[in-house]
């Protein structure tokens, strides 16, 4: 007989259909020959090969994976939490990639969008052959987006944009950018292309996480847009929030990988550090590191399942979402930190996965709706009172 799989000791996997098993295992092999032997030159160097990969994780489905047709691969939420879940374990910035490309931009134009903007935008999105940003943050209106100062007014039947947006993913390799701007008629979304006279993209550098990704501020002076450029499918703050709830869905699975491959490395390297005669896996205190990692995964992974079922069911809430969001983050953080313990010194470099994975779970931590903010919408739910003001 043989003992349970150290890095899967409940068997969670198990749990998913062998078409779910089969998408995880195409998607971490990609990660494992294409993005593994590079990451860490990647993270030191401040980059993130966006234009090379695209096409790359279009031919694989990955983009926009969860939406129905426009070449869309119409998946079910736990195959797409399983793909992120992959993604992730390589490194927080390729899964930022996928879900902000998939889950903010095209999500916004598939949900709201025209039928030629979806037409003219969806199939090249899918295939890699364009890129999308999602302009919501602002530099002073990061947890509060209804302050945003940015605005749009009618000039004739066009639009004027004008502000700026902050912390955007993909924001200066994307084609099209989905930006929200207050107007009249309140919060609408709009479609900005590359190129467009007044919109400019600067990136943002001195980044101590989420190194190899992108990330860009958005400004737009005095942008005219035609008047088409509206998402003419929702008004106010529903629509971008609707979005992130998508986008949170995707990380509540792929810090679960960040925390997989960060209890891996400490578990293979316990087993082979030698010290007072022999592998520090076999001394108590090492052990006990190892089995709260292993308890705090698992645990971890069935929150991700459940949720993906609930979605997969139309039974899940914003309260579900954000309790995966908030307790899988957290418990990753703490994985890594305490596999960095094990590694010792050696747990500092790039060699080795962890800190990286440490430094960038820093930013999930905070991005797509802080700790505090989840707090408080699950506080919401289990009191019925609201306490965000």
């Amino acid at each position: 007989m043989t003992g349970p799989d150290p890095i899967d000791l409940l068997a969670v996997g198990e749990l998913l259909t062998e078409e779910e098993r089969l998408i995880q295992a195409t998607v971490r092999r990609f990660a494992d020959d294409r993005i593994r032997p590079h990451i860490a030159e990647w993270f030191e160097q401040g980059v993130f090969p966006a234009r090379e990969l695209a096409p790359e994780l279009g031919r694989l489905g990955l983009l926009g994976m969860h939406l129905e047709g426009y070449g869309c691969a119409g998946a079910g939420a736990v195959a797409y939490g399983a793909a992120c879940l992959e993604l992730e374990a390589a490194d927080s910035g390729l899964r930022s990639f996928v879900s902000v490309q998939g889950s903010l931009a095209m999500r916004a134009i598939h949900a709201f969008g025209s039928e030629e903007q979806k037409q003219r935008w969806l199939p090249e999105m899918a295939a890699g052959r364009a890129i999308g940003c999602f302009g919501l943050t602002e530099p002073d209106f990061g947890s509060d987006p209804a302050g945003m100062r940015t605005t749009a007014r009618r000039k004739g039947d066009d639009w004027v944009l004008s502000g700026s947006k902050m912390w955007i993913t993909n924001g200066s390799v994307s084609d099209v950018a989905v930006v929200w701007a207050q107007t009249e008629q309140g919060v609408r979304g709009f479609l900005v292309p590359r190129g467009t006279k007044g919109f400019t993209a600067t990136d943002v550098h001195g980044k101590l996480s989420l190194r190899a990704s992108v990330t860009s501020e958005l400004h737009f002076d005095e942008v005219q847009l035609p008047g088409d450029a509206v998402l003419p499918g929702v008004g106010g703050l529903r629509g971008p929030l609707s979005c992130l709830n998508e986008a949170r869905y995707g990380i509540l699975w792929g810090t679960v990988g960040a925390a997989r491959d960060c209890y891996q490395a400490a578990l293979e390297y316990a087993k082979s550090r030698v010290q007072f005669g022999r592998p520090i896996a076999g001394f108590q205190l090492t052990q006990e590191k190892l089995v709260e990692m292993a308890l705090e995964l698992e645990k971890a992974h069935l929150v991700a399942w459940r949720v993906g079922r609930l979605k997969e069911a139309g039974h899940s809430k914003a309260a579900h979402i954000s309790f995966g969001k908030l307790n899988n983050v957290r418990t990753a953080l703490e994985i890594a930190r305490s596999a960095r313990t094990v590694l010792g010194a050696n747990g500092i470099t790039t060699a080795y996965p962890v800190l990286r994975h440490a430094n960038n779970l820093e930013s999930v931590l905070t991005y797509e709706g802080t700790s505090e903010i989840h707090t408080l919408v699950l506080g919401e739910a289990i009191t019925g009172t609201a306490a965000y003001r």
